[in-house]
């Protein structure tokens, strides 16, 4: 777990994914889309990766990935996020992430 907790603390937006996970790619483009460039952790590329997959599921993600952290605090995952993104909520927490603001 303190591995998890100290990459999430490397950079604002830091997911944890699996390259193969459709749910994983989802996420991540809709915070491209939104100005983030996340930090990106693929689990199945790690060699802790399973050892950090069951460190995020004892911190409550179920399914273990996609795990969002957002100023070193989890935020969830697809569900949470896609939540947070339709309520506007997310928009505010990323703000200080952003590289460019969006025109529309």
């Amino acid at each position: 777990m303190e591995k998890v907790m100290g990459l999430a603390l490397e950079k604002g937006v830091v997911i944890f994914s699996k390259s193969s996970c459709c749910m994983c790619y989802a996420v991540k483009i809709l915070f491209q889309g939104i100005g983030v460039e996340p930090l990106v952790y693929e689990l199945d590329h790690d060699p802790d990766g399973r050892e950090m997959e069951r460190a995020l599921m004892r911190m409550g993600c179920a399914p273990p990935v996609p795990a969002v952290f957002i100023g070193g605090k989890l935020r969830g995952s697809t569900n949470e996020i896609m939540s947070l993104h339709l309520s506007g909520s997310l928009n505010q927490m990323i703000k200080p992430y952003q590289q460019h603001q969006n025109l529309s």
